[in-house]
């Protein structure tokens, strides 16, 4: 039976291809961006568009409204907007910090929020939540970014055990380097940040570090995680977690088992290069 399906952060990347390979195998998708004409080609496959800005109240609620008015259910909610805002913490102005709560973590959960009464009443649906391996380590520069995924991983948490009564699964799934535009913004917005301040030499580098890595070989495809996505959304029971991408395993692991001062050593030298 096809899941009536809404996937966040549908422009681009992951939820781009996470909703294209949804509509394919059947699924009632929609895709949901601020940018709508970045959603045209995904019409093709049968991916409906949905306006959305995370950032207001009011936009999620007619996005959802317009979903159950449509169907009359939702079976499968995919928080996968995001975004990541390096800098350090004396540089970057709280409203930008505010900013990226608001995105990843405060405007996801007002979207959880408005699609629960109607998977209590089905008593079923899923949460998928895209957090990253960033919310099990830190790195260099990213402390308000971390700091909305470490807070995204503890919700997630928390949601998981709160809506098992209810037969609702909540998943997260961390990815490790991705490549896509991410690393890229981060870095111009870490070198802008620091621009004639104390840390501008060391995040200089740091930024420089960071394209080289997301301009290289290594990094993991999106699909890699697109096709996690999917998975998930099929299986009778999914797993609490899903780690993988370029570097997440072994940075998760290094992280459980080296003093934090080693970890901190090794995260500015592989950064930095």
């Amino acid at each position: 039976m096809p899941k009536v399906i809404l996937v966040t952060g549908a422009t681009s990347g992951i939820g781009h291809q996470t909703s294209q390979l949804l509509a394919e195998q059947g699924h009632i998708v929609y895709g949901a961006g601020r940018r709508v004409e970045k959603l045209a080609d995904l019409e093709k496959v049968g991916v409906q568009p949905l306006k959305l800005d995370l950032t207001d109240e009011e936009s999620c609620r007619q996005a959802v409204e317009t979903i159950l008015a449509d169907q009359g259910r939702i079976d499968v909610l995919i928080n996968n907007a995001g975004y990541g805002s390096y800098g350090a913490v004396e540089d970057v102005a709280l409203e930008e910090a505010k900013r990226q709560f608001n995105v990843n973590l405060f405007g996801l959960a007002q979207l959880i929020k408005l699609v629960l009464p109607t998977m209590r009443k089905q008593q079923s649906g899923r949460i998928i939540n895209v957090s990253s391996m960033a919310g099990r380590m830190a790195s260099y520069f990213g402390a308000w970014y971390h700091a909305t995924k470490f807070a995204l991983e503890g919700f997630s948490d928390s949601l998981r055990m709160e809506l098992k009564p209810f037969g609702i699964d909540v998943v997260l799934v961390e990815p490790g380097l991705i490549k896509t535009d991410w690393g890229l913004i981060a870095a111009d917005h870490l070198a802008s940040s620091a621009a004639g301040g104390p840390y501008e030499r060391a995040a200089r580098q740091t930024a420089g570090g960071m394209k080289k890595q997301y301009q290289g070989r290594l990094l993991s495809q999106p699909i890699l995680i697109a096709k996690t996505l999917v998975k998930i959304v099929n299986q009778k029971q999914p797993r609490a977690r899903y780690l993988l991408g370029f570097a997440a395993k072994p940075l998760v692991f290094l992280r459980t088992i080296l003093p934090a001062r080693w970890f901190d050593a090794l995260m500015r030298h592989v950064v930095r290069g």
